[in-house]
C-alpha cells in the first residue's frame, strides 16, 4: 500500500469504536492524525496515546460537526499542527434504532444534522482550502442502506443521503483531484454496541447467520479500507459506495 506519509488526516468522532480503529490504520501508514471528539476527551486521549507511542502523530480536537463554527475550529487546530488537510474521515455519527411511531422531530434534527449535515460541513471545510492540490474523503455510511433493517429507518435515511451526497460531491470535487468515496460497514462490535445490549443479542445472533463470513466485523476491518482508500493507491476510485460488510446483504 502506498505510504500517506507528510498527509493531514482528520477522523471524526475517533474517540472509540470505529472511528479509533481508522485513526490508527492511517497513522500506521504515516498520516498525522487529527482525533476529533465531541464529548469523550479521555477516549481522544487514549486514541492519541496509543498513536505516539508506536512513533505516530496525533493531536485530539473537540468540535461538534453539526456546528460550522465548531467545524472551523477543527479545520483551524489540524492546519495550525500540521498543514492543510487532505484525508477526511466522516465518521461521527448518532443512531436511535426505534419504531417509526417512536421518531419525533427532536430525534430527526439530531441524526440529520449529525450524520448529513456534519458530513456536508466538513466536506466544505476541506474543499474551502486553496492550498490542496489532491485529497481524499471516506463518508463512513452503513450496511444497512443495503439490507434494511427494522425500526432502522431514520438512520438508515440519514446514511442513504450521506450515500447519494458522496456520489454528487465526487462530480464536483473530482476536477479539483479530490476524491470522495463511502464504505458501508455491517453490524460490528464496538463499545457503541456493546452499550446498545447488540452484543450477544438475539439481533446480533440473527445477523451473525446472515453473515457468508460468519461473525461481526470489528474496528481493525475498516482501518485499512479507509487507509487505502486515503492512500495513493486508490487514485482512480472515487464517487464509490463501498459495501464492507462480510458479505452480509
Amino acid at each position: 500500500m502506498s505510504s500517506n506519509n507528510a498527509r493531514t488526516a482528520i477522523v471524526t468522532g475517533a474517540s472509540k469504536g470505529l472511528g479509533a480503529g481508522m485513526a490508527k490504520a492511517l497513522a500506521e501508514t504515516g498520516a498525522a492524525v487529527v482525533v476529533n471528539y465531541r464529548e469523550d476527551v479521555e477516549g481522544a486521549d487514549r486514541v492519541v496515546a496509543e498513536i505516539t507511542a508506536k512513533g505516530g502523530q496525533a493531536v485530539a480536537v473537540q468540535a461538534d460537526v453539526s456546528s460550522g463554527d465548531d467545524v472551523r475550529h477543527l479545520f483551524g487546530q489540524a492546519r495550525e499542527a500540521y498543514g492543510p488537510v487532505d484525508v477526511l474521515v466522516n465518521n461521527a455519527a448518532v443512531a436511535t434504532f426505534a419504531p417509526l411511531s417512536d421518531i419525533t422531530e427532536d430525534e430527526f434534527q439530531r441524526e440529520m444534522t449529525t450524520n448529513l449535515l456534519g458530513t456536508i460541513l466538513t466536506t466544505q471545510a476541506l474543499a474551502a482550502q486553496d492550498d490542496i492540490d489532491a485529497a481524499s474523503i471516506v463518508n463512513v455510511s452503513t450496511a444497512g442502506a443495503v439490507t434494511l433493517p427494522q425500526y432502522a429507518s431514520l438512520y438508515v435515511a440519514s446514511k442513504s443521503a450521506v450515500n447519494a451526497f458522496t456520489i454528487v460531491a465526487a462530480k464536483e470535487l473530482g476536477p479539483r483531484g479530490i476524491r470522495v468515496n463511502a464504505i458501508m460497514p455491517g453490524p460490528s462490535d464496538t463499545e457503541g454496541t456493546r452499550a446498545m445490549g447488540y452484543a450477544g443479542s438475539d439481533q446480533e445472533a440473527q445477523a451473525i447467520a446472515a453473515t457468508p463470513l460468519g461473525r461481526s466485523g470489528t474496528p481493525g476491518d475498516y482501518g485499512p479500507l479507509v487507509a487505502f482508500l486515503a492512500s495513493d493507491d486508490a487514485r482512480w476510485i472515487t464517487g464509490d459506495v463501498i459495501l464492507a460488510s462480510g458479505g452480509l446483504r
